[in-house]
């Protein structure tokens, strides 16, 4: 039983990769779908609220992300 079930279940798939495949087939003009182009996307909202981005950002790395931790807790 547990031998021919591997190669049954094998079959069993490769059977259903076939099947459809040979059915009719459907020809790229045959659509009754009428289509037209999408409208264009509106424009990206600006999230910088006019801020200018500064020129170049500071690495990633553990001193940095430490320190800008740091900026953000409260003082006490």
């Amino acid at each position: 039983m547990k031998k021919t079930l591997l190669p049954g279940l094998l079959a069993a798939a490769l059977l259903s990769f076939t099947l459809p495949s040979c059915g009719p087939s459907v020809d790229a003009g045959d659509d009754d779908i009428p289509t037209a182009t999408l409208p264009p996307l509106p424009a990206a909202p600006d999230t910088t609220k006019g801020a200018q981005q500064p020129e170049q950002y500071r690495e990633l790395n553990s001193v940095n992300a430490t320190e800008d931790i740091k900026r953000m807790q409260p003082q006490m």
